[in-house]
């Protein structure tokens, strides 16, 4: 099996269930894991997954604000595996780093596994 990962993707994005957090934003990081079978040897792009498309497809749905970061993690997650039929599994993790929570030192996030 190979995994394809993308790691620390850092964004500044407009999710969460308050309003200043969809006025003022906050600092998010991505990891995705991709794993999939190869058909042999991989010597050229067209033979394995082109992290660049999944760097893209990653920084699009960050674009969209949204209320839970559960929702990005799976949304982005049944994407991968809708757009890449090799694909047999795929984690994507999300945190927030900076969370709207009085006297908390820290981060949140979460994580979603998917098989096929």
């Amino acid at each position: 099996m190979l995994s394809i990962n993308l790691n620390d993707l850092r964004f500044y994005s407009y999710h969460g269930l308050y309003e200043h957090e969809r006025i003022n934003g906050n600092s998010f990081i991505v990891n995705a894991s991709i794993k999939y079978i190869p058909d042999g040897l991989i010597v050229a792009i067209n033979q394995t997954i082109d992290y660049v498309s999944i760097y893209e497809l990653i920084k699009q749905r960050m674009d969209i604000a949204t209320p839970l970061l559960e929702t990005i993690v799976m949304e982005m997650a049944n994407e991968i595996l809708n757009q890449y039929q090799q694909v047999i599994e795929v984690e994507i993790s999300l945190t927030k780093e900076k969370p709207p929570i009085t006297h908390f030192e820290g981060s949140v996030g979460v994580s979603y596994l998917l098989k096929r």
